[in-house]
C-alpha cells in the first residue's frame, strides 16, 4: 500500500508526533511501540465478518529530536491483511 492510500483508508496522521500517536492508537484497538529508530504501531479496520482486520504502520523521526514531542512522518503501511495485532506488529518490526 501505498503511503497516500494508507493516510485516506486508515486515517494516519502524517507528519505527526509520538506522543499524537500514543493518544489515537494506544488502546483496546491499537498499539504503539517504539522499536530501534522507528515507531510501529498497529490498528484496526474492519473489512467484514472473518476478514482479517489489522494492520501495520512504520513511522521514521524526521529530526534529531526522539522525544515524544519529536516529528515522525509515515513510511510503510500494510494492507489489511492479519487476524492478530501482534502479526501487525510483527510485520513493521521486520520493515
Amino acid at each position: 500500500m501505498t503511503i497516500n492510500e494508507a493516510i485516506r483508508t486508515y486515517r494516519l496522521p502524517n507528519p505527526t508526533t509520538q506522543e499524537d500517536l500514543e493518544n489515537r492508537f494506544s488502546g483496546m484497538d491499537g498499539k504503539v511501540l517504539t522499536f530501534a529508530d522507528k515507531i510501529v504501531i498497529t490498528g484496526y479496520y474492519y473489512s467484514g465478518p472473518g476478514q482479517p482486520c489489522y494492520y501495520g504502520a512504520v513511522y521514521e523521526w524526521l529530526s534529531e529530536d526522539h522525544t515524544c514531542e519529536g516529528t515522525v512522518g509515515l513510511r510503510a503501511a500494510s494492507a489489511v491483511e492479519f487476524y492478530h495485532d501482534g502479526d501487525a506488529a510483527a510485520w513493521g518490526i521486520g520493515r
